[in-house]
């Protein structure tokens, strides 16, 4: 059953900062409140300083929380010519149940789409970590996002369902990111994860990294520049172009 997006009131904080992007692109860079289920989430808003209109993405950190590595690939990733929101999805409890994170992410399509500057046709979902199981989980559940990048993500780890579990919801199309060595997400059961979804009929593709650990995009909380890092986060980003339009 697709979930179908609500209205939604959302707080922006006068704070906001102007960055430059590694091409020179100007980004405005805001702490901003997402409003779900009466409580105000602290998340990152960035975006491009141009106007125009964008495709988005709800950008959802890992376990370990919305880390500097993460504000810096919210910034870098609006570099690209996207409107993102990283959410600050354990601003009230570190374990949220699936059920609170599903309706906040509603709502966080419901904050970009209420904004001038972005598509809200084309809004994309990604994820690391937790954040990559919630996207395995949740972008064949909530029928807003057009395409989802889930990096290192737990296929079959959810009470009472699984990502493994809603394969046959899935429409959008999905760029699944990992590493041969991670370790609590084993890479042998995202080969059975692939197997199932291209039985299923199911477009996604995936890029696989010989040796590298899981969260090998952040180094000690902080954005990763090595050769695989930025290859991952390029992959990310053509994959929502090619799929965002």
């Amino acid at each position: 059953m697709k979930i179908k997006c609500v209205v939604l009131a959302y707080v922006l904080l006068a704070f906001s900062l102007t960055v430059m992007a590694e091409d020179g692109l100007r980004v405005i860079s805001e702490e901003v409140e997402v409003m779900s289920g009466g409580q105000a989430y602290a998340s990152l808003l960035a975006y491009p300083a141009s106007e125009g209109v964008y495709p988005a993405a709800v950008l959802i950190h890992s376990f370990r929380g919305l880390q500097q590595g993460y504000r810096d690939m919210t910034e870098a990733f609006a570099g690209e010519g996207f409107v993102v929101l990283a959410v600050g999805w354990q601003t009230f409890e570190q374990n949220p149940s699936d059920a609170l994170v599903e309706q906040l992410l509603i709502d966080s399509v419901d904050f970009l789409s209420a904004r001038d500057d972005v598509d809200r046709l084309r809004i994309g979902l990604t994820g690391f970590c937790a954040g990559g199981r919630y996207t395995m989980l949740f972008l064949p559940q909530i029928d807003a996002f057009a395409a989802g990048v889930a990096w290192y993500g737990f296929p079959n780890f959810g009470d009472p369902v699984t990502p493994s579990d809603v394969i046959d919801d899935l429409d959008a199309p999905m760029l699944i990111i990992h590493g041969t060595n991670d370790r609590p997400s084993p890479i042998a059961d995202i080969y059975a994860y692939a197997t199932a979804l291209g039985e299923a009929g199911k477009e996604f593709e995936l890029k696989v990294y010989s040796n590298e650990p899981h969260g090998f995009v952040l180094d000690a909380g902080e954005l990763s520049r090595d050769d695989v890092a930025s290859d991952a986060f390029d992959e990310m980003v053509v994959f929502f172009r090619r799929k965002l339009g």
